[in-house]
C-alpha cells in the first residue's frame, strides 16, 4: 500500500466535518471537537483522530444532536450535493431531529413564563397610570390612640 492510497483512506476529522459542511471552518469544527461536543464511534475524539468509512459520529449543533454513518471521504470541501454524498444520518437521529423541533415549535413562549424582571414598556405605562390615579392614604396620627 502506497502512501497515496493511504492518503485516501484516511482524513482527519476536523477537516472531513469541514469537508461534509457540518461547520463552516476547520478551526470552528476543532473547538467543537475539542469542547467534547464530537464523538466517533462512541467515544470522544480529536481533531486529528482519522475518520474512515463506516464510522459513526455524533454531533451536537445548537440545539439539536445528529448521528451519521460515513460513507465517503473527501480532504476539499465542495458543493452541496458532494457533501451530503460523504455521510447518511440515521433514522432514529432524523426522528429524534424532528420531535425537538416539534416540542420547540408548540412549547410556550419564554417571555410569557418570565413573572419578574425589567418591565416592558407596556407594564410601564400600567404602572404610571396606576401611580397617576391612586389615592394617597394618610397614616393614622401616632401618639394618642
Amino acid at each position: 500500500m502506497s502512501d497515496d492510497d493511504s492518503d485516501k483512506t484516511r482524513v482527519r476529522l476536523d477537516k472531513w466535518l469541514w469537508a461534509a459542511r457540518f461547520y463552516k471552518t476547520r478551526s470552528l469544527a476543532a473547538d467543537e471537537i475539542a469542547k467534547g461536543r464530537v464523538q466517533v464511534n462512541g467515544q470522544a475524539a480529536k481533531p486529528s483522530r482519522e475518520v474512515r468509512e463506516g464510522d459513526t459520529i455524533e454531533l451536537r449543533q445548537q440545539q439539536s444532536a445528529r448521528t451519521v454513518q460515513v460513507h465517503g471521504l473527501s480532504h476539499v470541501r465542495g458543493p452541496a450535493p458532494v457533501a451530503q454524498a460523504l455521510y447518511a444520518e440515521t433514522e432514529e437521529s432524523i426522528a429524534l431531529r424532528a420531535k425537538q423541533a416539534e416540542q420547540r415549535r408548540f412549547g410556550t413562549e419564554p417571555a410569557q413564563t418570565i413573572e419578574q424582571g425589567r418591565p416592558t414598556k407596556r407594564d410601564r405605562r400600567k404602572l404610571a397610570d396606576w401611580d397617576r390615579w391612586s389615592a394617597a392614604v394618610e397614616p393614622p396620627p401616632r401618639g394618642r390612640s
